[in-house]
């Protein structure tokens, strides 16, 4: 807790001050790295990636045969869709 004002020396205040731009200037800098395009678009690609490799590198055939079958599915509705629409 901050004590009263009238408890503390200008030069403890602007200690205070400087501490507080300091902490300001790193929160300012890590959202600047986070909002970052190239950073967003790292992290989405990590996150992909984890959804398909397990952590000790092996491939994650559970979500892949998922996606594949998904892919199958739509591929084979929209062959359905032409030869009905013809």
């Amino acid at each position: 807790m901050v004590p009263p004002v009238s408890d503390r020396t200008p030069a403890e205040i602007e200690r205070e001050m400087e501490a507080t731009r300091q902490r300001l200037a790193s929160t300012i800098d890590q959202l600047a790295y986070r909002a970052k395009p190239s950073t967003i678009a790292s992290r989405q690609v990590a996150d992909i990636k984890a959804y398909f490799v397990a952590p000790d590198g092996s491939p994650r055939t559970d979500n892949i045969l998922k996606v594949a079958g998904g892919v199958v599915g739509v591929v084979a509705a929209m062959v359905l869709l032409r030869k009905i629409t013809r």
